[in-house]
């Protein structure tokens, strides 16, 4: 008899389990859009790209720099300026990425806007200094007005790619 109910009340424990957790499978809701993500960066790829120690890449959102490994293009003006610049400020370091509305582009790059610890602002630093030139690409349009502004005044000032050659 004791056997039994031992394994009765296994049973039930077990079927007790199974509904809790079709419950909170049930009851979750979708993962909430943006947020952000420690990370420490191992190398820059380029101006707007840079590989983190997990091995993971991460596109910077609103920014496009010159070619630097195309397939099918040659180097463009100001790709070594814009890769050396984003080395400067993010290789070897640790920073917060922020997401927006899509984590992953179709080549698979996280996207996210970029920051140091000090709070520095890499994708609208690059875009200051001249390196890069705005990328809007809905739906990640958190801080287009700033990057609009900030292309502004470089290509006012001739900052970078903006300047003559």
């Amino acid at each position: 008899m004791k056997k039994v109910r031992k394994g009765r009340s296994y049973w039930l424990m077990l079927l007790g389990v199974a509904v809790v957790a079709l419950a909170r499978t049930v009851d979750q809701k979708p993962a909430p859009i943006g947020g952000s993500a420690a990370a420490f960066v191992q190398r820059a790829v380029d101006g707007d790209t840079v590989v983190l120690s997990s091995g993971e890449r991460v596109r910077y959102i609103g920014i496009d720099t010159p070619e630097l490994h195309h397939p099918r293009k040659p180097v463009q003006p100001y790709a070594r300026e814009a890769m050396e610049a984003n080395r400067r400020l993010v290789e070897g370091k640790s920073v917060r990425l922020e997401f927006d509305v899509q984590r992953r582009d179709r080549y698979g790059r996280l996207l996210a806007y970029v920051f140091l610890e000090d709070g520095t602002f890499v994708n609208a630093e690059l875009m200051r200094q001249g390196y890069a030139q705005l990328l809007t690409i809905p739906p990640d349009v958190k801080y287009t007005d700033l990057f609009v502004k900030l292309q502004r005044e470089a290509r006012e000032a001739k900052r970078g790619l903006w300047g003559s050659r």
